[in-house]
């Protein structure tokens, strides 16, 4: 299957293969120290849960680990110096249907003082799908959008998201609300749901800036897992902003534009990149 437009499929590998059928990515590990870093790079477990996406300990081998190989587990880099490192994926003809979950981790290890030794990896997920015929499909449900606030008054909205198909999905988006009071709007807000595995539910909560309106407000928030895409749209309030009683707030000079949830920092140790091959040499695709 083409995944040329499945924007999930840029991040990790997610497949869906036949039994018997052998796959390759090619992964660039590139060192952004400044030391010269002994990497090692290999397969080990993870698991799709009412967590998450969990990694196992170490090493930790499952049945999807034990089907990849990759051509260099050890890796000696330069400052700045990247290789390429080839991954391959064999899955055996009796393999049984079902969707299974692994990683490719890129690793560093030094010694921090005699007795400790710090470890930092980052690795590629594996979603990897396995039976007979095309894809099972992909499919989830948003709920009502609800309105409230947190005692320090910040404005939350929430939805139930349940995912309705057979593959676990990895879910993110954005929310906008139009047509506030005074014809006030807010947004894009980034919205990050996680991964949610099979038959799995989660609650959705976008923080809001604390000096958001009451309301009411249209709501629309768009989810998307790859080119799985579903939206939900509502009339939402949020209720007053809990005021101490000997305080006095003067609301009249305050301008809301768009952008009121706050965003994080992600420290990367490796770049990672991969394209995927089957009977022929595809395109390079990205993956982080």
């Amino acid at each position: 299957m083409n995944r040329r437009d499945d924007t999930r499929a840029h991040k990790y590998v997610v497949d869906h293969l036949r039994p018997g059928t052998t796959i390759e990515r090619r992964i660039m590990v590139k060192n952004q120290s400044e030391d010269r870093r002994p990497v090692g790079v290999y397969a080990a477990a993870a698991d799709v849960t009412g967590e998450g996406f969990v990694f196992a300990p170490g090493r930790t081998e499952n049945e999807l680990s034990s089907w990849i190989t990759v051509n260099r587990p050890e890796l000696d880099l330069a400052p700045g110096e990247e290789t390429e490192v080839l991954m391959t994926i064999e899955v055996p003809r009796a393999a049984e249907a079902g969707e299974r979950y692994a990683v490719v981790w890129a690793e560093v290890a030094g010694a921090g003082g005699q007795t400790v030794r710090n470890v930092g990896r980052v690795g590629v997920r594996v979603y990897l799908s396995v039976g007979p015929g095309g894809e099972p499909p992909s499919g989830f449900e948003i709920g009502p959008l609800t309105g409230g606030r947190e005692k320090d008054g910040s404005p939350v909205l929430t939805a139930e998201v349940r995912n309705t198909g057979r593959r676990a999905l990895d879910l993110a988006g954005e929310l906008r609300l139009t047509d506030g009071p005074g014809g006030l709007s807010a947004g894009p807000v980034k919205v990050e749901a996680g991964t949610l595995a099979l038959d799995g539910r989660t609650t959705v909560r976008v923080a809001l800036d604390r000096r958001l309106p009451d309301g009411p407000w249209e709501a629309k928030i768009d989810l998307a897992s790859g080119w799985t895409k579903r939206s939900a749209t509502g009339r939402v309030s949020f209720g007053p902003v809990p005021v101490a009683a000997t305080s006095a707030v003067d609301r009249s000079g305050q301008v809301l534009t768009g952008g009121l949830a706050t965003s994080g920092l992600v420290l990367v140790l490796f770049a990672v990149y991969a394209y995927r091959r089957r009977a022929r040499v595809r395109q390079p695709v990205a993956v982080a």
